[in-house]
């Protein structure tokens, strides 16, 4: 028992004088080293669509230098869709691809404001050439008429955020969220996007308060519908 508490002492003295060890992670390569159907079951996107995906983001991702062994925007981009893949901890996350809890809590959110600052080039509603052949492809799934879009809202859980106002946010459900109105396409494609409402807020006051209402008012899409 003696010897045991000499040597924690002396390790304690260690870390006092030299500080803790340095951990060196094994970082794992799940692009090259996963078969196709592997890394779709585990990160939701098949290899081209991550390929297509980093090409638009990579000069975001990228750092100055590779002091420190930097991490490669490929294992930043996959770091972030793993941890929307899963049940979104952040433990698991950092164990999968090989790298500290906190370095994979400063990847998610620069990862993720990248893909954000695509959202225009993807995330937007049918234009004029486009809305008579989306109006078939519902026709030809539902026979459905006009139909240019699904919409519906989901609420995104969240921590509760603090404060006076805390409990807005709490939804009819008991926990604390974001209720998103989303728009989709007859083939599942996001076209338009409502996320900054409390989930206490009711799915009609979100829309009536959308600047899509009010496209729709102003005849943007004529002779067409919105299914909710």
């Amino acid at each position: 028992m003696d010897n045991i508490m000499l040597n924690d002492d002396l390790d304690f003295l260690d870390v006092i004088e030299f500080g803790y060890p340095r951990q060196i992670y094994i970082r794992s390569e799940p692009f090259h080293d996963m078969d196709n159907l592997s890394f779709f079951r585990r990160f939701r996107l098949t290899k081209p669509t991550v390929l297509n995906l980093l090409a638009e983001i990579e000069d975001d991702l990228e750092f100055n230098n590779d002091l420190n062994n930097s991490i490669s925007p490929m294992n930043q981009l996959l770091t972030c869709l793993r941890y929307y893949a899963s049940v979104g901890h952040l433990i698991s996350v950092a164990d999968a691809m090989g790298m500290h809890v906190s370095t994979t809590s400063r990847i998610i959110p620069r990862v993720s404001n990248a893909l954000c600052r695509l959202a225009r080039n993807y995330i937007k509603m049918p234009a004029q050439a486009e809305m008579i052949h989306v109006q078939h492809q519902f026709h030809q799934m539902a026979s459905f008429p006009r139909v240019i879009g699904c919409l519906d809202g989901t609420h995104i859980k969240i921590q509760s955020p603090g404060g006076e106002d805390a409990e807005v946010f709490r939804n009819r459900k008991g926990y604390f969220s974001i209720n998103t109105q989303a728009v989709c396409s007859s083939n599942l494609k996001i076209l338009d996007l409502v996320a900054r409402w409390p989930g206490s807020t009711h799915d009609a006051t979100i829309f009536m308060n959308s600047r899509l209402r009010a496209r729709f008012e102003n005849n943007e899409f004529p002779n067409c519908l919105l299914l909710g």
